[in-house]
């Protein structure tokens, strides 16, 4: 229950920030707000760091690649938050949540994993769900709709390589690497989109900063004091509750096909994840 109530806060404060950033991205730079979210979250890292040691904290058996996550997820992050502003919260969360069933398509021929051919049907079937989110043939393939799937297909490389570390690194290695290594590179390419900030939106930043951090600890409690297995189905809550930050503060449209879709590509998910942990169980016995 402690994982679980760990994870629902987790995805409230992440879908609060979505929010947040969506309004912020229809005045200022994605990169600028970016930058400022970075540079909060590493210092509250070099903090952490500071108390437990360095060469500790940042010991990894794949070092180059824990770089190559917190480099690639703060990239992710100015696209995403793009997306949100351009596409909105619902339908770009709508298409982002195809990308732990793609995750599970892409473990097998990248991480060498097994993948059932139960797995590959719910793939198959979230496929299905994702097309009915487009609709092609009855839209036009929009270019917000397009940087949509580009941040997706973004945070399905880091949840690959996030994987492949978790092999021989911890939680909070994984944590120190994507704070620090996400705030270098936002420290290279931020300040040529400074922008100045009125008083309300400065608030509202200082808030967005100051949850992300909360919001990550969270998570890595969840995992801690929970089996991935009975807290990590609550992660799709995050589709659910920014779509509705979408709709009733933003006055997105809620349309039948979205919701139906997401319904579809969540449930495949879901019986992904729990056909993987029953692989997992067989493997161990």
């Amino acid at each position: 229950m402690r994982g679980i109530l760990f994870m629902l806060a987790a995805m409230l404060i992440f879908s609060a920030q979505d929010g947040i950033s969506k309004h912020l991205a229809g005045h200022y730079s994605t990169v600028f707000i970016t930058m400022l979210r970075y540079w909060f979250f590493g210092v509250g890292v070099l903090l952490i760091l500071s108390r437990v040691g360095f060469r500790k904290g940042l010991k990894s058996a794949q070092p180059k690649l824990q770089m190559f996550r917190g480099t690639l997820l703060s990239l992710q992050i100015i696209i995403a938050v793009y997306a949100f502003h351009a596409h909105g919260l619902l339908e770009t969360h709508a298409i982002f949540a195809f990308g732990p069933l793609l995750v599970v398509a892409m473990s097998g021929p990248v991480l060498g994993e097994k993948v059932g051919w139960r797995r590959w049907a719910a793939v198959g079937v979230g496929l299905c769900g994702m097309l009915m989110i487009l609709r092609p043939g009855t839209q036009v393939l929009s270019a917000s709709m397009g940087i949509a799937i580009v941040a997706m297909i973004g945070f399905v490389i880091y949840g690959l390589s996030t994987r492949k570390v978790a092999k021989t690194d911890g939680a909070m290695t994984s944590f120190y690497y994507t704070g620090l290594f996400g705030a270098i590179t936002m420290t290279f390419i931020g300040p040529f989109f400074w922008e100045a900030m009125t008083p309300t939106d400065n608030i509202l930043m200082l808030i967005l900063c100051a949850t992300g951090m909360t919001g990550h600890l969270m998570l890595i409690k969840a995992f801690e004091v929970a089996e991935a297995a009975a807290i990590q189905p609550f992660a799709y809550l995050q589709t659910v509750f920014a779509g509705g930050i979408g709709v009733l503060w933003f006055g997105e449209a809620l349309s039948l096909w979205t919701v139906g879709g997401s319904a579809v590509v969540i449930s495949a998910g879901l019986f992904a994840l729990w056909r993987e942990q029953v692989a997992v169980r067989e493997a161990k016995s």
